[in-house]
């Protein structure tokens, strides 16, 4: 009698780091049999110990010490998802997931799919694409958000590569992925291990071709920390201009959780200031922890990229500077004891109202942090010749992800309604709230500077809103200054664009000094 074929994987997964882990027990939970490795094979034995005594799921993952073992256990075409930890930004370089790469080429076959779903650089993932599509393979460069929690339970994925692999792979994507309800776009969030939600919109779309996966997972990233940053503002606002603690302010981020700022980040800040200190109860954590800031660099990128695009997300590159000269903690106490802010400042009267243009504030500086991240991927996708649908993946953030929030339904409502809106802030609705919010937000940004209370994301937020809706701005003066000292054109207003014009400045007639 013939021996039965032992059935094969139906995905594999390289890098049983904790998002890799819970990425893994996702997939299991869903039905899916998943085989995994890891360059260290005791953290593979590990992994697969503790499956077996606290996953329902177990029985559907499969761990190996041999790479070659790991492929040949996987049906094909064979989908093999990479977690491993990218440094590779020009694309050049070359890294752990180069490295990867180049051990599995031979032992797959023509066909095959390679999923990168690190934070790897879109420069990369570019080449990464190209490179393995002239060999005959087929690579995804996918950004997953959401933390460990997300991969865990249902996170946002964003894949980038050909159609070919995306519907190889769009299966287990959607399974895996968030959930949202179709009507409101909240997402589903009673998930439980064994028992996954099947309910409602998947979170994940084929974002386009090659990189374009991973650069809207950039610019995801670049929208959370100036997000973060704005949140961060309004809590200082409220400690310092109104003296607030922060079981105090923990009750009005709650408050506004349930309104138009309804947002994780919103939701995890109402946790964060009513969390005691373990050390000492009588203490609020937040006012141990030190106030500097890390980053891992795609806020950065998000930046770097702003600049070499030519599109204005500076209040999304404020946010990284924010974290920088957060810093810089030794030199801020130095220049604290030096530097003067502003000598018999009023008090802040009427609490209440105060409160309210900050939530105001803030709810106009994050419309338009998402305005420039969306415009910022608009030039992208023309650069690159993506085919990006903004209505979609505005839909994809709305669950798993860090920056999922109630306002993303109607981001995703403004370009199913107009795609080719060229502004977020141009939108009717949006219009409608910025008009609405903007006395506001002007009202805290002047009490902020009057105190002498940095808002670098606040302001810098406004200055785009006023920069972008003025017809003229004094740039006449500066391309004339180019012109007198480099001879680099200027055109006029009283003929055709595109057409240049220089002159040879005169030495102008100066003022004499009196001896």
């Amino acid at each position: 009698m013939a021996k039965k074929k032992k059935a094969k994987s139906d995905i594999g997964l390289i890098g049983l780091a904790v998002m890799g882990q819970n990425l893994v027990l996702n997939m299991a939970d869903h039905g899916y049999t998943v085989s995994v490795y890891n360059r260290t094979a005791s953290k593979t034995d590990a992994f697969i110990a503790d499956c077996r005594t606290n996953e329902p799921s177990a029985d559907r993952v499969i761990g190996f010490a041999e790479l070659k073992d790991f492929v040949k256990s996987i049906a094909k075409p064979r989908k093999i998802i990479l977690l491993v930890k990218s440094t590779a930004v020009l694309p050049e370089d070359r890294d752990a997931v180069d490295m990867t790469i180049d051990a599995l080429l031979p032992l797959i076959s023509k066909g095959d799919i390679i999923i990168d779903g690190g934070n790897s650089n879109w420069n990369a993932t570019i080449r990464r694409e190209s490179d393995l599509r002239d060999k005959g393979y087929e690579f995804i460069g996918s950004g997953v958000s959401g933390g460990e929690l997300g991969a865990r339970f249902g996170p946002s994925l964003m894949p980038g590569g050909s159609k070919k692999a995306w519907k190889s792979l769009k299966p287990i994507w959607q399974a895996i992925s968030a959930k949202v309800n179709a009507r409101t776009g909240k997402p589903y969030e009673d998930y439980q291990p064994g028992k996954p939600i099947t309910q409602g919109v998947p979170c994940t779309a084929h974002i386009g071709a090659d990189g374009a996966g991973h650069y809207v997972k950039m610019v995801h990233n670049g929208i959370e920390y100036i997000d973060m940053q704005l949140i961060c503002e309004a809590y200082n606002l409220m400690k310092q201009l109104l003296g607030m603690k922060s079981d105090e302010m923990s009750k009005v981020f709650g408050q506004w959780n349930t309104g138009v700022l309804d947002s994780y980040l919103i939701e995890i800040t109402t946790d964060i200031l009513q969390q005691r200190d373990p050390a000492n109860r009588r203490k609020f954590l937040v006012d141990v922890v030190l106030d500097t800031a890390g980053q891992k660099g795609t806020g950065k990128w998000t930046s770097a990229s702003a600049l070499d695009l030519g599109i204005p997300a500076n209040a999304i590159a404020e946010a990284v500077f924010a974290r920088f000269l957060s810093a810089l903690k030794e030199e801020r106490i130095a220049a604290s004891k030096s530097l003067r802010g502003p000598k018999d400042v009023k008090p802040v009267r009427g609490k209440a109202a105060t409160i309210q243009a900050i939530h105001d504030a803030l709810y106009s500086s994050k419309i338009c942090a998402y305005a420039q991240g969306f415009q910022l991927m608009a030039e992208a996708a023309r650069q690159h010749r993506w085919k990006l649908n903004f209505g979609e993946i505005a839909a994809i953030f709305r669950g798993g992800c860090i920056i999922r929030a109630r306002f993303l339904q109607k981001i995703t409502a403004a370009y199913t309604k107009n795609p080719k809106l060229q502004n977020l802030m141009l939108d009717p609705f949006f219009k409608r709230e910025l008009h609405r919010c903007q006395d506001n937000w002007r009202k805290v940004i002047s009490l902020a500077v009057l105190h002498g209370v940095p808002t670098p994301a606040f302001s810098s937020a406004l200055a785009y809103f006023d920069g972008y809706r003025s017809a003229v701005l004094p740039a006449n003066l500066l391309q004339a200054q180019r012109d007198y000292f480099g001879a680099h054109t200027y055109e006029r207003t009283d003929q055709p664009r595109s057409k240049f014009f220089h002159v040879d400045w005169p030495e102008p007639d100066r003022p004499q000094l009196n001896a």
